[in-house]
């Protein structure tokens, strides 16, 4: 049976996790005991069938526990895009943009291939990050100035990332079904981006 040290794997595989997490391990464990437990951290649960209070509840517990322990700004883009992609439902993109030298540019996604900088005050990114505030979008044919780097976006919410008082950037999700977003996912979002920005050093992504 091959035994693997865990303090040893998770500084040179899985640095994304903390180490704090597997502290019962108190010893060397089998390989397989080890990759049962890695793969029960990184699953999504479901959210199928519940509220949305529900959906944007389990995604902040999953939010904190997975970016628990991580700084890296990068990083926690990455998983922050790769849960609300998964999680959310009925969402064809999902992403951040990050401001440099006053546009956005883009950082971490899931989805189809996306526009890369964007002007502030153009579209619905550049829109809420010059207003620094939610826009809910109910059909995108009908925002003005609308930017259509997927065409099979029909709705999209963005809300601006604020970091001590300063525009950092912006979490972008789009969906193909018109008004799939409303308060209740402007709510849920600002606090999933409050836990990313709590928990990332986001000095190497901004000016």
């Amino acid at each position: 049976m091959e035994i693997l040290d865990l303090k040893s794997l998770l500084v040179s595989e899985y640095s994304v996790c903390s180490v704090a997490k597997f502290q019962g391990f108190l010893s060397p464990v089998p390989a397989a005991k080890l990759q049962r437990h890695l793969s029960r951290m990184f699953e999504v649960k479901t959210t199928a069938g519940a509220s949305k209070a529900d959906i944007y509840r389990e995604l902040a517990a999953q939010l904190g526990g997975l970016l628990t322990g991580e700084r890296n700004g990068l990083a926690n883009a990455a998983n922050t895009a790769a849960l609300l992609f998964q999680g959310l439902g009925d969402a064809n993109w999902a992403g951040f943009y990050f401001l440099r030298d006053g546009e956005l540019v883009l950082g971490p996604f899931q989805g189809k291939v996306a526009c890369v900088r964007l002007q502030l005050g153009r579209g619905v990114c550049g829109t809420a990050a010059q207003q620094r505030k939610t826009i809910v979008v109910p059909d995108v044919e009908k925002f003005p100035g609308h930017v259509a780097c997927d065409h099979a976006s029909r709705s999209e919410i963005v809300v601006p990332l604020i970091h001590s008082g300063k525009l950092i950037g912006v979490l972008d999700v789009d969906s193909p079904k018109l008004a799939r977003f409303d308060q209740s996912d402007a709510s849920g979002l600002e606090e999933l981006a409050g836990i990313f920005l709590a928990h990332s050093d986001l000095r190497q992504l901004v000016d």
